[in-house]
């Protein structure tokens, strides 16, 4: 008689998660708000790279291009980019539950959490795939825009030069989980949208109103500042080590997505 194959356990639920992520991929795809997003992250940080070469080098003297971090210069996308992927990352959960798809997903996969854990992972990979390039993108057009002999052309091989670029599209990545774990917190689009930007935004403006040492003491951990330091190439005494501030700004997305992973067992639909 043939033998019969039986799937182990294990196999099944490698199978199971790989449709689910599957699922996941395909409703992120369907989506036209997905790909208006990444291309409004990928061109701004495109085009104003070319525009910063075209026009910057003309303003700045002789001894400012010296002292400027040009690598960061050509990341100046990243503060129109940023809003882009901030936005996908509230708008991947908010808009299943303002169309009521929610409901169905849940019918479909019951164990929430697992459901969770897909979409992060399919949100997350999508992102880096996406930003990492456009990061490379805005430095090497940022660089060939640049005039011959320019004091602020650089290398790929020079220090920190490769850990900014590559740090950029982690830091968009990472910013958008943020805005995952509000939606999942906030469930609503605009409430979720307007707490990521205030938590980025609003806290520099007010710790201009503080002391000084009250300055000097937590502006470094703030989101954005933190975040900021892995993509600076050239010290900076208000920014973290680079890895540091990284980790500051996990540790933001981390907590937001707990959170989330929390209160999605303990919610109505």
């Amino acid at each position: 008689m043939p033998a019969t194959i039986t799937a182990r356990p294990s196999d099944a639920a490698l199978a199971r998660y790989s449709d689910i992520l599957r699922s996941e991929f395909c409703k992120l795809r369907s989506v036209r708000s997905t790909y208006w997003t990444l291309l409004a992250a990928v061109s701004s940080n495109v085009l104003l790279a070319a525009l910063l070469a075209i026009f910057l080098p003309g303003r700045l003297s002789a001894a400012a291009k010296v002292t400027t971090d040009a690598t960061r210069v050509s990341l100046g996308g990243l503060h129109l980019s940023q809003v882009a992927i901030g936005v996908l990352g509230v708008l991947v959960i908010t808009s299943e539950y303002s169309s009521g798809m929610i409901r169905a997903t849940l019918a479909a996969v019951p164990q929430r959490r697992l459901m969770l854990a897909a979409k992060t992972i399919v949100f997350a990979v999508t992102v880096l795939l996406t930003a990492i390039p456009a990061c490379f993108a805005a430095y090497f057009i940022f660089q060939a825009f640049l005039p011959a002999s320019d004091p602020m052309l650089t290398s790929l091989t020079d220090p920190g030069v490769l850990r900014a670029v590559i740090g950029a599209g982690l830091f968009l990545t990472v910013l958008g989980l943020a805005g995952l774990g509000l939606g999942i917190i906030i469930r609503s689009s605009a409430g979720a949208i307007a707490a990521l930007f205030g938590a980025l935004f609003v806290p520099p403006l007010v710790m201009t109103l503080l002391p000084q040492s009250w300055q000097t003491s937590v502006t470094p951990y703030l989101p954005m500042n933190a975040g900021a330091a892995i993509f600076a190439v050239r010290p900076d005494a208000s920014l973290l080590a680079p890895w540091t501030g990284f980790a500051v700004l996990c540790l933001y997305a981390a907590a937001t997505l707990v959170t989330g992973f929390i209160l999605i067992n303990h919610r109505d639909a």
